[in-house]
């Protein structure tokens, strides 16, 4: 009796120590993300309709901030959708730690600099745009960081147009096996390839 009450008791504790290593693990995974969002947030010079402002606070779970879609299983943000807020900075490093975006859209925007070859850990991401409309001219900028998609193997979609990116295409984005739809319009590249817009499969 004293044996199975000795097993029982451990399998008690086991479960036990499980469910806390999750829970701790989820307010990780959580404060993470939130602190990339916070790093975007303090690059963020403008943001004439305060759509982050309001919404981004760290009283408020990082799931329900605007623009913020988590996923059900892992309540990891999956979804960034910025677009159209007219918001004018630069994109972090610490985006990379972003590890569960699947979708990543800051079309019409203002966003500035170069883009962070940290992107390239953004693994599980399928859908990146960054279709920057401006009337006052330079946005992003740069060389497009090499191993792009050494890092981003099921990148289905990559749209870059409109942007001041320059130098040459580099080759590594054919390490996007998955991609679809590949748009490089409007940038300053060099070499063939620099007018892109293409449907690949």
């Amino acid at each position: 009796m004293e044996k199975a009450f000795s097993s029982f008791l451990l399998i008690v504790l086991l479960l036990l120590h499980y469910v806390m290593a999750s829970s701790a693990m989820t307010k990780t995974n959580i404060t993470t993300d939130q602190l990339a969002l916070f790093s975007l947030k303090s690059q963020i010079i403008s943001d004439p309709f305060h759509f982050l402002g309001e919404s981004w606070s760290p009283t408020t779970s990082v799931c329900h901030w605007v623009g913020a879609t988590c996923g059900s299983r892992h309540r990891r943000v999956k979804s960034l959708n910025l677009s159209n807020m007219d918001l004018t900075g630069r994109i972090p490093r610490e985006f990379g730690n972003l590890t569960f975006l699947v979708s990543l859209d800051l079309e019409s925007n203002n966003f500035q600099g170069n883009l962070p070859q940290e992107m390239a850990r953004l693994r599980r991401l399928k859908f990146l745009w960054i279709e920057v409309l401006s009337f006052t001219g330079n946005r992003l900028s740069g060389s497009l960081p090499n191993g792009l998609c050494n890092g981003l193997p099921i990148l289905k979609g990559l749209y870059l147009l409109r942007n001041k990116f320059h130098g040459h295409i580099p080759a590594s984005l054919s390490n996007c096996s998955q991609l679809q739809l590949l748009s490089l319009l409007e940038n300053d590249f060099k070499g063939k390839g620099r007018y892109i817009w293409v449907p690949i499969k």
